[in-house]
């Protein structure tokens, strides 16, 4: 790392104020060559900067981090400028200039902060997901999960697992000396089965989290014209989906994000369903039924002043919906339906929201806990849990074979954090970070 990358931080321009980001072995010299010298660390100094030449660029407030007390561990310098598109275009140009400096790569900041052992890679997954957060419950999460929980999870489990070995091998190595107790290695498989157990309970968390991450899936289902896509207008206050009379209007799925509450609430719309479609439309009809299927709600609605029921062929969680009250003149009473209402006037949308809002919130319990956010996590919980079921398992098998599966499933764990060698996963993670990030 003897480049010093630099970006502007502080999102689009133009703007109040724009914060441009230094990070590497020549920060200090860039500040002084720019300011005239170099302020006192972590002091806001306001300087009239320069270029090589002398002409003024702006003046701005400056601050230097030296390292490794700083974000990323090196030096560090931020320049905050009148958010002009030609005073940071200046800036940038100027800084360019200069020997070994070049633009920051998406989320290299991060990247070097990890590197430089500022916090691991789960910390740093968190921080990317509060930076996206759009709800206060994905905030708070990405919050917590940005503490050193996982990390201490994951590093007890791995702990126990290079204990478990140690003990294996003494066994093996030395089981001629007299403090070396005999069998010791089976006096650890039952603190082992226990582990992997605890493996895959924690690996099934991954749905909660993935609800609060990417959002509690409703999907709108149901037979042509029954008011789908008014419904969904509603919901999100603006025209998505074009409405007519005409049935068969929606050929593709629409959705709109909903914060209700602080949770994140993905409303998808729907192709009607019913047979003898045309050939766009069964299109549009297959993918609605793909979308129910991975809908973590359904709302089936129905006409109630023209009823067409439509039949979902698998189980899973859903609310029958009557539309149009505003044509049908009053409720039904006869329990055809858990909420009745009407997408034009607004009658019952309070009611049925509040539900959604309950079902959401229920499918989020445990977002306090210590879940696991992403994929990559999953896939290598899951991987260590097989390595222990293996050791476990294979009872007539050399106990070096047996102690390889747990060094091995240790090994998974700490690939989650970055205890172990993950360069192969380091472009994917940080690239998903925004530049100057």
């Amino acid at each position: 790392m003897r480049e010093t990358i630099f970006a502007l931080s502080s999102g689009g321009l133009p703007s109040g104020v724009a914060v441009v980001r230094m990070s590497g072995p020549g920060t200090a010299s860039a500040l002084e060559d720019l300011a005239g010298d170099l302020p006192a660390p972590r002091h806001a100094t306001l300087k009239t900067l320069r270029d090589g030449d002398g002409v003024i660029l702006d003046k701005s407030l400056i601050l230097f981090f030296p390292g490794p007390h700083s974000f990323t561990g090196e030096d560090c310098g931020e320049l905050h400028l009148h958010g002009g598109r030609a005073v940071v275009g200046a800036i940038l140009e100027t800084l360019s200039h200069r020997k070994n400096f070049r633009l920051a790569e998406a989320g290299e900041f991060t990247r070097r902060a990890f590197l430089n052992g500022k916090f691991n890679l789960t910390e740093a997954e968190a921080l990317s997901d509060l930076i996206s957060a759009e709800t206060e419950t994905q905030r708070r999460f990405a919050l917590s999960n940005s503490e050193s929980r996982h990390k201490d999870l994951y590093g007890q489990w791995r702990r126990t697992l290079i204990q478990t070995r140690a003990m294996i091998e003494a066994e093996l190595d030395f089981s001629d000396e007299e403090d070396v107790p005999g069998s010791v290695a089976e006096q650890v498989w039952q603190e082992v089965e226990g582990l992997r157990d605890s493996l895959k309970r924690h690996a099934a968390g991954y749905r909660t989290a993935e609800i609060i991450r990417e959002g509690f899936r409703v999907v709108i289902l149901g037979a042509p014209n029954a008011g789908k896509s008014s419904l969904l207008n509603t919901l999100a206050r603006r025209e998505i989906a074009i409405v007519t009379d005409e049935p068969g209007t929606t050929r593709d799925v629409l959705e709109a994000n909903l914060d209700i509450n602080g949770i994140k609430v993905i409303v998808t719309d729907t192709a009607g369903i019913r047979e003898n479609p045309g050939k766009v439309e069964a299109l549009g009809i297959d993918r609605a039924i793909s979308r129910a299927r991975e809908a973590d709600l359904l709302l089936l609605m129905e006409d109630c002043s023209d009823p067409v029921p439509v039949d979902i062929p698998y189980e899973t969680r859903s609310l029958k919906v009557g539309n149009k009250l505003d044509l049908a003149g009053s409720s039904p009473d006869d329990g055809r339906y858990d909420f009745a209402i009407s997408a034009r006037t607004g009658e019952g949308i309070d009611s049925l929201l509040q539900k959604v809002h309950s079902l959401a919130t229920a499918a989020t319990v445990g977002a306090t806990e210590t879940l696991p956010f992403r994929e990559r996590h999953v896939q290598l919980l899951l991987q260590a849990a097989n390595h222990v079921e293996s050791a476990v398992a294979a009872v007539d098998s050399p106990l070096e074979l047996r102690a390889e599966e747990l060094r091995l499933a240790a090994d998974s764990l700490g690939r989650i954090t970055g205890t172990i060698d993950v360069e192969d996963l380091l472009d994917t993670i940080f690239s998903q970070f925004c530049i100057g990030k």
